[in-house]
């Protein structure tokens, strides 16, 4: 994604008219989604500006991971950040005018929508191998933030056609979480067959095959999410890094990325650098910091226990998974994918790819961490905790473990995100979630 310029902007300054006559050519400033979305170029365009939408901070350039970590840890870290929005997330005390919350869903409904104009459109693309490519880009990202959106707000509108008219009425009601699973799934399930082996630095079928694990495991669906993950393990070619180290602050995917969102000095977006790190890494000085994370790990030897730092700025202890500025966003990566089928095996009582314990042990030691000598769920979800900090899985994950956070259970409508106050003002068919 480095070689395109991302912003839905760029492409919309280009001419992507026939430009049979110069008199019918509208001002390339000015031209209408309609026009760029008339030839096969245009479409693509629309589909890169797509990944910038969906890289953005507002959404999984940041906000998506940093609203699970806060609303979903006790006090193994905390904001000291000025900012109100996080603090309302870290407090369990969030408002529908949270201004986080609300770029978030407008951020993740024009990552859908240009998703949407991308399929609605595929067909001006002649090629029947690059039309299914695209048209798999497309349904991956409009499956990646659906699925978010499902999680954090329960079910949401499913709109599965573009919109260009945004003078026509457009409200629409609430779908059911299912139906969004529902959705989610159908279009990873699509994306696998009509996306390629490797796709660049793009989404691939394994990317698709990937996020779908991670949606079975979080349904409960361990069968699937176990075939899914193994097919990822034994078929991506992808593999863990050398070092845990390694699969972070890239400036190029590791061998451990089956998708990472891209960002150079030019573009792409990346919130986690700035709240996480201190001025030195380009961040505010370290507005998330670590309290008590730390004492979830059972070894001082584990690497995973010593990736952070002092910040020169606050004093704060900070996570060194996000000290470059401008490296790219790991969003799938391969550590997860054995993580997951270690625990669809241990729960399924089976040794698909690896016994459930040997995948573990395999995973921790990477980071000089001690070899369980037997394994269970509880272990199986702190080691997630220790593998994947900061990385957006801690509210999901102890929803789906019925863990408890600050005292509230994990089916506690607090832990549910509200619907933007702008969407209750503007929709005249949105209902409230519970208790805002």
């Amino acid at each position: 994604m480095k070689n395109f310029k991302y912003l839905l902007l760029i492409f919309l300054s280009f001419g992507l008219v026939n430009c049979e006559s110069e008199l019918e050519v509208e001002p390339a400033q000015s031209v209408s989604i309609g026009a760029a979305l008339g030839s096969a170029d245009g479409v693509k365009k629309v589909l890169i500006g797509a990944y910038a939408e969906a890289g953005q901070s507002s959404t999984f350039g940041g906000y998506s991971q940093i609203i699970s970590e806060l609303l979903g840890n006790d006090d193994e870290v905390s904001w000291e950040g000025t900012f109100l929005a996080p603090r309302q997330f870290y407090t369990k005390s969030i408002l529908s005018d949270n201004s986080f919350v609300g770029s978030h869903w407008v951020n993740s409904y024009e990552v859908i929508n240009q998703a949407n104009l991308v399929l609605d459109n595929a067909s001006k693309i002649d090629d029947a191998t690059e039309r299914a490519t695209v048209e798999g880009e497309a349904l991956f990202l409009r499956a990646m933030t659906y699925f978010d959106m499902v999680r954090l707000y329960g079910g949401v509108p499913l709109r599965t056609a573009g919109v260009t008219n945004y003078g026509a009425d457009l409200d629409i009601e609430r779908a059911s979480a299912d139906a969004i699973y529902a959705q989610v799934a159908s279009d990873l399930n699509d994306a696998y067959i009509k996306l390629p082996a490797s796709n660049g630095e793009f989404a691939d079928k394994y990317a698709a095959k990937a996020l779908l694990a991670r949606v079975h495991l979080q349904l409960g669906n361990y069968a699937e999410a176990l075939t899914a993950a193994n097919d990822v393990l034994a078929n991506s070619g992808h593999s863990l890094a050398s070092s845990f180290a390694g699969a972070f602050n890239n400036d190029s995917d590791s061998s451990e990325d089956i998708f990472a969102f891209q960002v150079t000095s030019q573009d792409g977006s990346n919130a986690l650098v700035t709240h996480y790190a201190d001025m030195a890494f380009g961040g505010r000085g370290g507005d998330i910091v670590v309290d008590t994370y730390r004492s979830l790990f059972d070894s001082t030897l584990d690497v995973r226990r010593g990736f952070f730092y002092l910040s020169r700025d606050t004093g704060a202890i900070c996570t060194r998974k996000y000290t470059n500025e401008y490296g790219n966003v790991p969003t799938l990566r391969i550590g997860e994918m054995h993580l997951i089928r270690a625990e669809a095996n241990f729960r399924l009582g089976s040794s698909t790819g690896l016994a459930p314990l040997t995948e573990i042990n395999a995973l921790r030691a990477r980071s000089g961490a001690p070899a369980h000598t037997a394994l269970t769920l509880d272990l199986i979800f702190n080691e997630r905790q220790l593998e994947l900090g900061f990385e957006g899985h801690i509210l999901h994950d102890k929803k789906r473990f019925g863990k408890s956070i600050l005292g509230l259970s994990s089916n506690s409508p607090k832990l549910v995100l509200p619907i933007p106050q702008s969407e209750m003002d503007s929709n005249s068919l949105m209902v409230q979630n519970s208790g805002y």
